[in-house]
């Protein structure tokens, strides 16, 4: 009974920072109605994202530290690493596959490059030779923006393009992908406005050719409307309260399922802002909710226990917050401690 309990609960797994005493990936299960942070798998350290292939039942998760990219396979009851791939590029942060999941996307933040690898229809392991693009320019501020830095990619609906927001270069840019998984060289998609920071970016689900940008330094969303590689703006907006005055930086940006609802994290102001979306997907702040913790850095929707899972880094903490039948959020009172916490996903 206890098993089956077990195999039929909410299960989550966190990724964590090792130098703010993170041990590896945390296993977090919802049994009964209570949390249950269990043991941690100690060889995925500096596990800051990942993504799910579920045609071959691989996990490719980031070591944003070491620069590489552990691909595991986790059978329920516990991870194996298959294989360490080179990320081709320094601080790892994003990755990204296409629809068919025959192509791998990595995001470098240190070195400012995307390095890109075919996987084997067979095993879902990397054949062939990366393709890399190292990205060259520079922002407004100095301190965060000396440089390239890649932060984000992602495949578009098509299947056609490989999109990269530059955090460094206030950019987005267009890499086409023909059918044998080629890159070709990027063109640039959108210029933010300059220090604004591009850090994420959402596709809507619903709306084609409409995606949403995250800019960090600025915190602010933009409505981009897409056409053919390239980004238009339609709109800008603030993540922040009105008149609210102090040090935040924007983190993280999902839309839901219904693509009526927009969330985005805020760090410093320690907060997911809500926005109400129309009928054109354009947004609307209705509201901002705490978080429960410091530095959301990463949150997860997951709609069918209408929750939201928060990785909040600077304290350590795994929070959780209801999704009201009208997108609006509330605390539950649950602070799982998960030293380092970075991200979570569900298995």
């Amino acid at each position: 009974m206890g098993d089956a309990m077990i195999e039929t609960a909410l299960h989550l797994v966190v990724g964590t920072w090792s130098d703010v005493g993170g041990r590896g990936l945390y296993d977090v299960r919802l049994i009964d109605g209570a949390w249950v942070v269990g043991d941690a798998f100690a060889d995925a350290p500096n596990a800051s994202f990942g993504v799910h292939a579920s045609r071959h039942g691989l996990h490719y998760i980031i070591d944003e530290h070491a620069g590489t990219i552990g691909v595991f396979s986790h059978d329920g009851r516990g991870w194996v690493r298959i294989t360490t791939i080179d990320a081709r590029g320094t601080a790892p942060c994003h990755l990204a596959l296409n629809d068919d999941q025959t192509l791998l996307a990595v995001a470098n933040y240190g070195s400012g490059s995307v390095s890109l690898f075919r996987l084997n229809v067979r095993d879902g392991l990397p054949i062939g030779d990366v393709q890399t693009h190292v990205h060259r320019g520079s922002g407004p501020n100095a301190q965060r923006q000396e440089g390239p830095h890649a932060h984000w990619v992602g495949f578009g609906a098509d299947g056609r393009w490989l999109y990269q927001t530059d955090l460094g270069t206030d950019q987005v840019l267009a890499f086409p992908i023909d059918r044998q998984g080629v890159m070709g060289p990027p063109a640039i998609a959108f210029a933010a406005a300059p220090g604004a920071g591009p850090r994420h970016l959402a596709i809507h689900p619903r709306i084609g050719g409409i995606a949403y940008l995250a800019s960090e330094l600025a915190n602010s969303l933009t409505v981009l409307a897409a056409a053919e590689g390239a980004f238009h703006e339609r709109r800008t907006v603030s993540t922040l309260p009105d008149g609210w005055v102090g040090e935040s930086a924007v983190a993280h940006v999902a839309v839901d399922r219904a693509g009526t609802r927009l969330y985005v994290s805020n760090r410093g102001h320690d907060s997911i802002t809500v926005f109400a979306l129309d009928a054109d997907g354009m947004p609307t702040p209705i509201q901002h909710v705490p978080v429960g913790g410091a530095s959301p850095r990463f949150f997860l929707l997951i709609e069918d226990h209408r929750l939201i899972v928060v990785a909040n880094e600077r304290d350590g903490t795994l929070t959780m917050l209801t999704i009201a039948a009208d997108g609006r959020l509330g605390p539950t009172g649950v602070s799982l401690p998960i030293p380092g916490a970075a991200f979570a996903f569900r298995v």
